[in-house]
């Protein structure tokens, strides 16, 4: 992809529509993933926006965005992150798919758009979409339905992941209760487990007495 003065990256975010593929567990067949670090991964294997948001962007930003703009692999509607749990499970086409995470939007958004502050604004207001392992694999078409099989019980939404996550991160009770959804995303409960360290070690030594 090329942006700005004709720089190119190399990056995965430009998604097209197909009519049909094999979803398996490290994601769809013949999606290609660019930077491991921070996307792909078997609790990373499908992106999920919802469609809702593109009207909000185009608004705020007046223009109009081309589809898969965020890079997802799904644009839903009626999946807000407000309303979505992470560890909730959908049958998606054949396959049968579990939130794991909110989404960490990163600046190749940016850079595909030409907007540099819409990241910052997704990241202000927590409409990151969201990312899911994969349960059962199967062929999803373009008129598969997007089916809640199981809302979660801890009901622990993707918005309030999203806030504890990127603007409250020394809030010890918010921590622990994303923690307590055990189908959290692994990497995102070893950053939540070691804050909770690091919160304990700066109590520890702000507990010290000088003499």
């Amino acid at each position: 992809m090329k942006y700005g003065n004709n720089k190119e990256i190399e990056t995965g975010i430009c998604k097209q529509a197909i009519e049909e593929a094999f979803l398996t567990k490290e994601g769809f067949q013949g999606d290609g993933v660019a930077d491991l670090r921070y996307h792909g991964g078997s609790d990373r294997a499908v992106c999920v926006y919802p469609y809702e948001h593109y009207l909000l962007w185009e608004n705020e930003f007046d223009t109009k965005l081309p589809s898969s703009t965020f890079g997802e692999n799904l644009t839903v509607t009626n999946m807000l992150e407000k309303d979505v749990y992470i560890g909730d499970i959908y049958r998606l086409g054949e396959a049968v798919i579990q939130i794991t995470q909110g989404r960490i939007p990163c600046s190749t958004i940016s850079k595909r758009t030409d907007k540099p502050l819409l990241l910052k604004r997704m990241v202000q207001t927590g409409f990151t979409g969201f990312l899911c392992r994969v349960l059962e694999e199967g062929i999803v078409r373009s008129n598969s339905t997007i089916t809640l099989l199981e809302s979660h019980p801890k009901k622990v939404s993707v918005l309030y992941g999203n806030e504890v996550y990127l603007h409250k991160q020394k809030d010890v009770d918010g921590i622990n209760r994303i923690l307590a959804v055990e189908e959290l995303a692994s990497d995102w409960k070893e950053t939540m487990e070691n804050r909770l360290k690091k919160i304990r070690g700066d109590r520890s030594l702000g507990s010290q007495v000088k003499i």
